[in-house]
Order: C-alpha cells, then structure tokens, then sequence
C-alpha cells in the first residue's frame, strides 16, 4: 500500500506550548511512535505544517533586520529542512535501522493569476501595532489585516498546480525510501519568463498533501489533525461526527476556511479524483484511522453520510 500522511500543526506544536526545539522535537516524537506502527510493508510519504517555524523564523530575521526581511520561499525551504530532519532522526529511531529516509525540499508551482492573490488571507510573521503595520505595509507594499488587538501581515494562499520534485519522490519509494516532502504545502514557486522563482505565498497544506497523493497514486490519504473526526455543529451540544461520507455530499455542507474546510477540501477532492480513500482523524489514531476504525472516510464508495 501506498500511504501518504499529512501531519498537522498539531505534530510539532501544541496549542499553549513554547516554541522550543525540544517542544517540537518531543511532539515529533509522538507522531513518529504512531507513524511506527503502520510503516512496515508500507510506502510512505509524510508531509506536515510549518506554520509557527516559519513565524518563529520571521521573528528572528525582523530582530535581525527588521527593514529586510528574509522571503517566504527562503523561510520555507529553512523549516522543510528543520522539520524533515526531526522526523527523519525520531521515525529511523523506531524502524529497522536499514530503512533509507530522504526529505526533500519540494517546488510548488501557482498560478501568477490566480485569484488569490488579488484577495490575500493568509496570517504569517510577527504582530504588530496599528502605526507599525501601516508603515510596513506603505514601505513594503504589504497587505495587513487585524489580528485581535494588533496587526498582521498577510499573503495569498493559492492553489498548487505542479510538484517539481515529483519524479525523485517517485524514485525515491520505489528504492523502499521512507520520504518526507511538501512541508508547510511546498516552497511556492512560478515562472517569470522561463525563469523560476519564488513567491511571497502560502500554500495551503492540505491541498498540496491531495496533489502529492494523487500524483503518486496514493491507495490512502491521512489527514492527521487534532480531533478524532470531521463534527457537525463543532462546539455546540448538538456536535457529532460523521464516520463516512461521499466526497460530493460532505462538500456540500459547509465548514469554517481557517480550520477544517481546507481539509474536508482536500479529502474530497483526492477521493472524487482517485477514487481512493481519504481520512480525517486525530494523529493519535494513525494505526486505527488505516485500520479502518477511526476518523472520517471519504470515498466514492459512500453514497450519503453515516453519522456516529
């Protein structure tokens, strides 16, 4: 079986915890107890956020150089290979020790024209006070938006169109390397003439976790997060989730953009396009969540939703 896991923030950062290297170091370590138990005989690929390293990253640059700060694509690449090589260190901790690992600093193209970029929302870097964010923002020529009392700084978030390092990945599993790529939704990227370049940019993780699986043909896709299934009326007494769905009928039902809409996205478009299954589920749920026991599967198999 083919098996790509997407980890969300969730496996390198608590909500409430500081981020330290040890923090993040002893999450990662529990994401790779439970990605230990369904590796054997197993492709795997892991993808994974980078939302607070590359604002942890963005910190430091503006407390070295607030005037010059360091591009996003750069931040990226920086916490793609932070992150790769905790993953890499803990999970070879706990397999055979001749299972070969690679990370791979993956290129994400976008679409200069997409309409996000018209429209940007997506949250990065340091807050601010009103007075600063309007002088940055005049200086800079960026966007800001309010972020409770401050402000911050926020960039397009659009969607993936072509995984350069595709083909290595490909190479990769097929050598029985265990490969971890696309952090963070991959570097982004897009052609200025016939040269490349990145772009101040985030892409949405998920979204790009869907593209990889289904460019490599993926039997499974697991969206790990931090609750154990997709819920209805989420934090109300009403809430309860749903065990199954077609990927048409769960689209239809609406979930918030900031949290779990772009992976109910996600899901459903990985399945309506492979006609593979896709889960949504909590990262303590790994080897029940492939099992087959936990979280929310969607599938074209499932002609409604079945609700627990």
């Amino acid at each position: 079986m083919r098996l790509v896991i997407a980890l969300g923030g969730n496996a390198l950062l608590r909500r409430g915890e500081a981020m330290t290297a040890d923090n993040q170091r002893d999450n990662v370590r529990v994401a790779c107890q439970q990605i230990a138990k369904v590796a054997p005989g197993v492709e795997l690929v892991i993808a994974h956020g980078n939302g607070p390293q590359v604002g942890l990253l963005a910190l430091q640059g503006n407390a070295y150089d607030a005037a010059n700060p360091y591009p996003l694509d750069v931040l990226g690449a920086e916490t793609e290979g932070m992150i790769g090589y905790m993953i890499e260190q803990e999970l070879g901790n706990l397999l055979p020790f001749e299972v070969p690992f690679a990370t791979i600093l993956t290129q994400v193209e976008v679409d200069g024209a997409d309409p996000a970029f018209k429209h940007p929302s997506k949250p990065i870097g340091p807050v601010y006070s009103k007075e600063e964010a309007q002088r940055l923002a005049a200086e800079k020529g960026w966007s800001i938006a309010a972020d409770g009392d401050k402000f911050r700084r926020v960039v397009a978030s659009p969607r993936p169109q072509r995984i350069f390092e595709i083909r290595p990945i490909k190479w990769l599993l097929e050598k029985g390397s265990v490969v971890i790529c696309a952090g963070g939704g991959g570097i982004p990227t897009m052609y200025d003439g016939q040269q490349l370049r990145g772009v101040e940019a985030v892409i949405d993780k998920d979204l790009c976790s869907a593209l990889l699986a289904e460019q490599l043909a993926a039997d499974l896709l697991v969206i790990a997060t931090d609750v154990d299934a997709v819920y209805m009326d989420w934090g109300k007494p009403t809430q309860h989730s749903i065990a199954a769905a077609h990927p048409d009928a769960l689209a239809k039902l609406g979930f918030a953009a900031g949290s779990m809409g772009p992976k109910v996205q996600a899901a459903c478009e990985f399945a309506r396009n492979t006609g593979n299954t896709a889960v949504i589920g909590s990262l303590e749920n790994i080897e029940a969540i492939v099992q087959g026991h936990c979280g929310t599967r969607i599938s074209l198999d499932c002609n409604c939703i079945v609700y627990r």
